[in-house]
């Protein structure tokens, strides 16, 4: 896998090199997500389920782009955006609260100190 293309080694020696973007979903995966990928089917197929794409060597070897509906895409992407946007306030939450927790002690120790 390059920043552009996905590269798959045939088991008969041939390596075959297709666009990213003729797959929407690994070109909008990061790259963590595209590197996590198994075969499936006995080799058949490549499986990326941080991305939820399936695509089989056959369909590379023919030049078989995604045939996902452009609404598809868009639903997935919406949904994509929504649980990264989840994931980012719930992470959040613990550095705020922790810095509310440092403020507060910070403001208690000085008030002490004043005594």
């Amino acid at each position: 896998m390059s920043k552009d293309a996905l590269v798959v080694d045939l088991t008969d020696g041939r390596t075959i090199s297709v666009p990213l973007a003729w797959f929407p979903r690994l070109l909008h995966g990061t790259a963590k997500e595209r590197n996590k990928w198994r075969l499936i089917g006995d080799g058949e197929g490549i499986h990326w389920p941080d991305l939820d794409e399936d695509i089989s060597v056959e369909g590379i070897v023919l030049g078989r782009r995604s045939g996902e509906s452009q609404r598809s895409l868009k639903e997935w992407l919406e949904q994509r955006t929504a649980r990264r946007r989840k994931v980012l306030q719930e992470h959040a939450r613990p550095r705020a609260a922790r810095r509310a927790l440092r403020q507060h002690s910070a403001r208690g120790l000085s008030a002490s100190a004043r005594r």
